[in-house]
């Protein structure tokens, strides 16, 4: 039995062929485009959401977090990706079966019958003498930490359309309320051009374009409640629940979303551990990496031991003994999946280092726009009130004739228009702060639990 137990120390101290993953050098600058040289750290638990000061923003991001369809399906990849990992090592390199059986003969030949009863038990083990096993387990643990880096991909994703969704249902919100303010000052100037008209002071023709006036703006509040419905409808899909209480809840009414202050977004070496489609990519790198090494094991001998115990009747048997197997006539084919496992592994850096410069990119450009759509909707709400002070005059000096019809109605619409400019760029605000949240990777792994 010695040699047996030679051949069992082999399985502990076979080495492993193939290349042992490393992470690739990466050239990233110690800085983004506008931002500083300080890291923010691990950001994956990060409610941000919080910030925006919002009790039903909060709600929703708690229950969708826990019952959002895709967050479920990507949790499932999770269990997958672990059933799969246990199916490798140990369980891999161990095989065997239990059987038994009964069987009864009769017949004219026998001139009786008689029962014939079985039993076998059979095993085997592959020893690991090239580490194709330590691989395979290798690469299934790779696997794993890519379905977990999935899910929080996932789950940023869901946050983003979820976020965007209810900033935008407020922001049409806040839309028909401006028509409604848009369409009690037209009203007003119809009746004071009615009233003109019955002093002989106006024309029918000044009537006619005040009225349309107003009719185009009592038109947008058909259109602006269309789009809230829509984001609210785009909400309940998002939190996997029915639309009615939800749009019930939102006719309610709140302000827009206003940007949080603060949005520190790190330096690039952060998105190495804080964005989850980097850590899934480079989790693919890893396991198409250990896959080489399974590959490369396919090319040497394979030894196991295998035995078998087994009865008849009364007559025992056993067998036990190692059986080797070597790829003769095979060595082409072998050679060329090796040689096309290395090129997936390739193709997986390269996917790896495409993800890191997108990453790089998508905080640049979050960076860019959060400021330039602060200082857009600051000028704006600017703009705004003051063609609604000029509105103001502009109607009192109609009702003293010292301003002309033509002049009332152009500033009418040029303070819809700077209201209306206005809104939007508050709502491109308060989701480009998100949109920069998320390109760091933050709350990532967070659950939302904590959400008043």
């Amino acid at each position: 039995m010695k040699p047996y137990y030679l051949l069992m120390g082999l399985l502990v101290a076979g080495c492993a062929v193939g290349p042992d993953y490393q992470r690739p050098e990466v050239s990233m600058q110690t800085r983004f485009a506008t931002g500083n040289a300080e890291s923010i750290g691990a950001v994956a638990m990060e409610q941000w959401w919080l910030s925006y000061q919002d009790a039903t923003l909060n709600q929703y991001v708690t229950r969708g977090l826990a019952q959002n369809l895709d967050v479920m399906s990507a949790t499932e990849a999770i269990r997958q990706a672990q059933a799969e990992l246990r199916k490798t090592g140990l369980n891999s390199a161990l095989d065997g079966s239990l059987t038994g059986s009964t069987k009864r003969f009769g017949g004219d030949v026998t001139g009786g019958s008689s029962t014939i009863d079985s039993a076998e038990l059979g095993a085997s083990l592959v020893i690991d003498l090239f580490g194709g096993i330590q691989r395979e387990r290798e690469a299934a643990k790779a696997s794993l930490t890519s379905a977990r880096a999935e899910a929080e991909t996932v789950r940023l994703a869901w946050l983003a359309e979820l976020l965007s969704a209810y900033s935008n249902a407020r922001y049409y919100q806040e839309m028909l309320a401006l028509t409604r303010t848009t369409i009690d000052a037209r009203q007003e100037t119809v009746d004071i051009t009615d009233s003109q008209l019955a002093a002989g002071a106006t024309t029918e023709y000044e009537v006619a374009e005040a009225r349309a006036l107003l009719s185009t703006a009592q038109a947008g509040l058909p259109q602006y409640a269309a789009l809230f419905d829509a984001n609210v409808y785009a909400m309940a899909t998002l939190l996997n629940e029915p639309a009615g209480p939800i749009m019930t809840q939102m006719q309610k009414g709140a302000p827009q979303l206003r940007t949080p202050g603060g949005a520190r977004s790190g330096v690039p070496a952060d998105l190495l551990r804080n964005r989850p489609d980097v850590r899934s990519a480079e989790a693919n790198l890893a396991a198409s990496v250990a896959e080489v090494g399974v590959a490369e094991a396919a090319l040497y001998p394979s030894l196991s031991l295998t035995g078998t115990v087994g009865r008849t009747q009364s007559v025992n048997s056993w067998s036990f003994g190692p059986e080797l197997s070597l790829p003769v006539f095979n060595q082409g084919q072998l050679r060329a999946s090796r040689d096309a496992q290395l090129s997936v592994a390739k193709q997986s850096e390269i996917a790896w280092r495409a993800s890191v410069l997108a990453a790089v990119e998508d905080v640049q450009v979050a960076q860019s726009n959060l400021t330039r759509y602060r200082q857009r909707a600051k000028l704006l709400r600017t703009a705004a009130d003051e063609y609604g002070r000029a509105l103001e005059l502009a109607q009192q000096n109609y009702r003293s004739g010292a301003t002309t019809l033509l002049d009332l109605l152009e500033t009418d619409r040029n303070t819809a228009s700077a209201r209306i400019a206005a809104a939007s760029a508050v709502n491109d605000a308060a989701q480009s702060w998100a949109t920069l949240k998320i390109a760091t990777g933050a709350g990532a792994g967070a659950t939302g639990a904590n959400s008043n």
